[in-house]
């Protein structure tokens, strides 16, 4: 973590207090720690005199940034047409029922972030869901319940054998 501490610092320091510097210093940030953490927008006013206040409204309006460390499993729910039509609201309700996570957010164990997409463009398998980079298609709720719980024996029989 020392490393990625010092690379956004290097970053930082390197600022110059040209306008439009904001963006990249903050996608440097997430790019360091996975997401934005408190102390890199204290450190970031700090050193470019820009109001903490400032930097969170730049943060909260752009989607790109994000405020929570990602899941261990990032859970895509297409919402395109094709998915929308066949029952991805259902879909995704039924990952958040399972995994403990509302859409946008990241579970409390952090094992699940979920988040809905406009199209992950595999229409003939509508409705759809992406666990990272698997893809998973022809979904209902049973399905896709199955699926969440596989995914969690998986990290569990994961984080056992490193222990």
């Amino acid at each position: 973590m020392a490393t990625k501490q010092e690379n956004f610092s290097y970053r930082l320091w390197r600022y110059d207090g040209a306008p439009g510097e904001l963006i990249p210093l903050l996608q440097s940030a997430q790019d360091h720690f996975g997401y934005i953490p408190r102390r890199a927008i204290s450190y970031t006013s700090s050193v470019t005199g820009i109001p903490e206040s400032e930097i969170y409204g730049v943060i909260t309006f752009y989607s790109q940034f994000r405020l929570r460390p990602m899941g261990k499993y990032v859970v895509r729910v297409c919402a395109g047409t094709a998915c929308h039509v066949s029952g991805a609201k259902m879909i995704a309700e039924t990952v958040e029922d399972e995994a403990g996570v509302g859409i946008g957010d990241t579970s409390e164990d952090g094992l699940f972030t979920l988040q809905t997409v406009a199209c992950i463009g595999c229409c003939s398998l509508a409705p759809v869901v992406m666990v990272n980079d698997d893809t998973h298609g022809s979904l209902n709720p049973a399905k896709t319940r199955k699926l969440v719980r596989k995914v969690s024996r998986l990290a569990r029989k994961k984080t056992e054998k490193k222990n």
